[in-house]
């Protein structure tokens, strides 16, 4: 098998396992590919495009529920227009900072050593977030105020940092706010559909040239093979993700993440 596109499936896998686990799939990708000796600009688009397929895993997964906030909205039901507002409240903040902040967070993006160091001090993080917050019972994402909505998605914006994780933040924001983990989980999938797909739309435009003359190494080939199979991987991640953290919490993602930073770290900087 070509080398490219073995390297497209190993990085697919990655980023499906990684997508909605508070252990960062961004940061993972860039650490795989600067493991295989790529350069990562030539997977910049790769890296963040595939990461659309295992976000609409969520809408296989959840289907039921997309589809009667759909026909609930339209009967102008109250819980059904309250889901929505809560998602697309909490999407404001990451629409807004994406585009002011896009070339600070490509020019991270580009940084093994800070994924590295946002691993480390994320794990810490959801250590300290899970001894000290207690946590309210599940309730649904349509029942959360819209301040609290707000403040998670603002809270989301922290994982523009590579090595932070975007899933990783929004759970323990909501977590730090009192949320069930349940709730806080559930609410970082849902977030996760337009958040992802503005951002992998964005990407796929400015590069729109370039992907269709093929002038970089990395072309639709790679992308469609790393698309697959992220989706899949993230089927199975999903299913089995709420039911892993309501018995044993987020602590083992965060030992996780101190111990793959740490390693990264010293790999980095040839300690």
């Amino acid at each position: 098998m070509d080398s490219m596109n073995l390297t497209a499936i190993v990085l697919g896998i990655v980023e499906g396992l990684t997508e909605f686990l508070p252990v960062s799939s961004t940061g993972h990708l860039v650490l795989a590919t600067d493991l295989f000796g790529y350069d990562l600009k030539d997977w910049e688009v790769f890296n963040i495009v595939i990461q659309l397929p295992a976000i609409l895993a969520v809408v296989v997964v959840y289907w039921r529920t997309f589809v009667e906030v759909g026909t609930g909205a339209l009967r102008r039901d109250r819980e059904s227009l309250h889901f929505i507002r809560n998602v697309l409240i909490a999407f404001i903040p990451a629409a807004v900072l994406g585009v002011l902040l896009k070339k600070k967070i490509d020019f991270l993006l580009e940084s093994p050593l800070v994924v590295a160091v946002a691993l480390i001090v994320g794990g810490f993080a959801i250590i300290v977030i899970e001894r000290a917050v207690r946590h309210r019972d599940y309730e649904p994402v349509s029942a959360l105020p819209v301040k609290r909505s707000f403040l998670i998605g603002l809270v989301q914006c922290i994982a523009m940092i590579p090595g932070v994780s975007r899933s990783g933040a929004t759970i323990m924001g909501a977590l730090a706010m009192g949320e069930n983990r349940k709730t806080a989980a559930e609410f970082s999938f849902f977030l996760a559909v337009p958040t992802m797909i503005g951002a992998t739309v964005k990407q796929l435009w400015d590069n729109r040239h370039a992907l269709a003359a093929h002038s970089g190494p990395v072309g639709f080939v790679q992308i469609a093979i790393g698309s697959v199979v992220s989706f899949v991987v993230a089927l199975v991640v999903i299913r089995l993700f709420l039911g892993y953290i309501s018995k044993h919490g987020f602590i083992p993602f965060a030992i996780y993440r101190i111990v793959i930073g740490t390693a990264a770290l010293i790999w980095l900087l040839k300690i």
